[in-house]
């Protein structure tokens, strides 16, 4: 493939769909991961996630020649980075991944270029590769067209989103926003917003964080109602006929890339200002440990009336129902941690979204309900709706299977 248009840095859950989405539209695309495993599957066709119809997306784009994935950038006329932004110690943002990906293509940048991060940042993190980029290549000061465009899709309907949803584009200057803004228009379907480039940061960190804030309302709902005996998700349904009243489900936690995350970047750089941010990620994350406390309760509950120890179905992985994203799982996390107090029971791990885990030794769905004293449900996926459990089993339903 000679001179692509476009080259993609990092090709995980967002940069693979989207640069399978710019190479559908006819344009070349050179993908860079550091993952040599990536490359190769990539370079056959194949896709590394799981992700409806992306496979179909990336063997045709890789087939047609318009896809083509590497170890190392090429020069082309956009950029777009789409790299992890971790955590350093005590939930720090960490841009060292971001910075890395400018560092390798700061000898490919030519006058003209256009730079786009798509990776969650800190507010600030734009202007600050602006100034990197002009420190090491003065040359071209103000000659490069830099912008900030978060997504903002579901996993598991990605492709579908990524054309339709609208986008918020954030340019350093003026310039920027308009040619990022006309970069979009090409490939995506929804309304492109034009703003600067520290408010379309804050705006990907702020819509996160407000569906953080309203699922630990229902979460918190959820503890109340244990304690005050009420079935929480028949309170919900109720409450949620006025018509100004609009209460999310509860779960076992928040997890996933975004919103068990994003949170944190307001929170590390503003701490005074965002108490109520703050709280709801404590009190998302609590829910997860009480989940982890409530099997355990059970579980010497069921030795006590029975004389003999239970065995447990764990009901779940990823973090949310119907995909094979284990990252920031509460679900994960639930699991390690009721492993980690075990004492000789059995346990049965069900994930029906992957094939072998390697921590976690997986059982089939049905295999774990028949065989399992106790079945606590961590996600509400798809093969756990219709199943017969009988009366004599205790059912832990977390995330409102049977509601």
């Amino acid at each position: 493939m000679n001179n692509p248009e476009v080259v993609m840095i990092g090709l995980g859950y967002i940069g693979l769909p989207t640069a399978a989405l710019i190479a559908e539209g006819g344009t070349h695309v050179h993908g860079v991961d550091i993952n040599q495993h990536v490359v190769d599957t990539i370079n056959r066709g194949e896709i590394h996630i799981v992700e409806p119809s992306l496979d179909t997306a990336v063997s045709k784009a890789v087939g047609e020649g318009f896809l083509k994935a590497a170890t190392t950038p090429v020069e082309a006329d956009t950029y777009l980075i789409v790299v992890p932004t971790p955590f350093k110690d005590k939930n720090e943002p960490d841009i060292s991944f971001v910075h890395a990906a400018t560092t390798a293509i700061l000898p490919l940048l030519k006058e003209g270029d256009l730079f786009i991060i798509e990776s969650t940042s800190p507010v600030g993190t734009t202007e600050k590769m602006m100034q990197y980029i002009y420190e090491e290549r003065p040359e071209l000061n103000g000659k490069l067209h830099i912008a900030y465009c978060p997504e903002r899709v579901l996993p598991g309907n990605v492709m579908y989103e990524l054309v339709h949803n609208d986008r918020v584009i954030g340019g350093v200057d003026e310039a920027s926003t308009e040619k990022a803004a006309a970069f979009y228009a090409k490939y995506v379907k929804g309304e492109l917003h034009k703003t600067n480039a520290r408010t379309a940061e804050m705006c990907k960190l702020v819509e996160n964080s407000s569906r953080d804030v309203q699922i630990a309302f229902a979460n918190e709902l959820s503890l109340i109602c244990d304690k005050a005996d009420i079935n929480v998700w028949e309170l919900i349904t109720l409450a949620n006929k006025h018509p100004r009243v609009n209460i999310l489900q509860p779960g076992c936690g928040v997890g996933g890339h975004c919103i068990a995350v994003d949170p944190y970047f307001i929170v590390s750089d503003y701490p005074m200002e965002s108490k109520i941010i703050g709280t709801a990620r404590e009190v998302n994350n609590y829910k997860s440990f009480w989940c982890a406390e409530k099997i355990q309760n059970t579980k010497l509950q069921f030795e006590l009336q029975h004389g003999r120890k239970p065995k447990i179905a764990l009901m779940g992985l990823a973090f949310k129902p119907n995909i094979d994203d284990l990252r920031e799982s509460p679900a994960k996390y639930i699991v390690q941690r009721v492993l980690q107090n075990a004492n000789n029971e059995e346990y049965y791990i069900v994930e029906p979204n992957i094939d072998t885990h390697k921590v976690f030794k997986l059982t089939l769905v049905e295999d774990a309900v028949e065989n399992a004293d106790i079945v606590a449900l961590l996600v509400a996926h798809d093969e756990f709706k219709n199943l017969n459990i009988s009366d004599d089993k205790v059912v832990l339903d977390f995330c409102g299977v049977f509601k």
